[in-house]
């Protein structure tokens, strides 16, 4: 399946796609659905097991190099808060926009794991964020930001607060949303080529993880918890993939 049919029928009800068959098999995080078994659920998720550039990764001996600074020009939005069955994940209508190498890459969604998938010389974050870009060719970029426990986020609190219990529903979002404020203050990030992490597992995704984190509360992780305790793919391969950084 091509990355850009899977993207353009499915952004908007799975993690990064819902998957465009009408009776896609039924994947989650452990047992017989969970990620050892994606690969073998139907040909289309064959990527799942068979690609050679997956995600997440735990990032090491990550390579110095000349990164331009990443152009965020993010908008205030309405959207809507989706309880998808695998996370809850937040679609944007007119999120703004991302721009690598002179190319725009829309902000569609973002939505949680926990624990974090990428992991950070074997760290993992209690939650982390991916924002979801496309462009005008369908392609994806993933912008991915660690939180750690400590005090309360004040931009996550509205969407922590009304969250959709419910697999399948959703809910407007109460007020527009900037997604500038789900970034920290300093945008130095890790680069690397890989995929989807979750079924299809489609590969050529361009990833950017922000080295700092953001904070969250005990509370705020806990009201995530209830809903999906653990939604994260286990790391993958590099092989032989190089990892920048700046």
């Amino acid at each position: 399946m091509k990355l850009r049919s899977v993207v353009t029928g499915l952004l908007l009800t799975c993690t990064y796609a819902a998957h465009a068959a009408d009776h896609a098999p039924h994947w989650g995080y452990g047992g017989e659905r969970g990620p050892a078994k994606w690969g073998d659920m139907e040909a289309d998720f064959a990527a799942c097991k068979l690609g050679k550039e997956q995600s997440p990764i735990d990032i090491r001996n990550a390579q110095q190099s000349a990164l331009p600074a990443l152009d965020f020009k993010y908008a205030a939005s309405g959207g809507d808060l989706v309880n998808n069955g695998h996370t809850i994940q937040v679609n944007l209508a007119e999120g703004g926009v991302l721009t690598l190498d002179g190319v725009p890459y829309k902000l569609v969604q973002f939505h949680f794991h926990t624990p974090s998938e990428e992991k950070i010389n074997g760290k993992a974050y209690p939650m982390e964020a991916h924002l979801v870009h496309q462009n005008a060719d369908g392609k994806l970029a993933v912008v991915a930001v660690m939180f750690k426990e400590g005090k309360a986020n004040a931009a996550l609190d509205p969407i922590f607060k009304s969250l959709p219990h419910t697999e399948g529903s959703k809910k407007a979002l109460a007020a527009n949303l900037d997604a500038a404020a789900l970034l920290p203050a300093e945008h130095g990030y890790f680069k690397y080529i890989g995929s989807l992490t979750t079924p299809p597992c489609s590969e050529g995704v361009r990833w950017q993880v922000l080295k700092q984190p953001l904070e969250v509360s005990k509370s705020q992780i806990a009201a995530f918890h209830k809903l999906y305790s653990m939604n994260a793919r286990p790391v993958q391969p590099l092989n032989g993939r190089k990892v920048e950084e700046n």
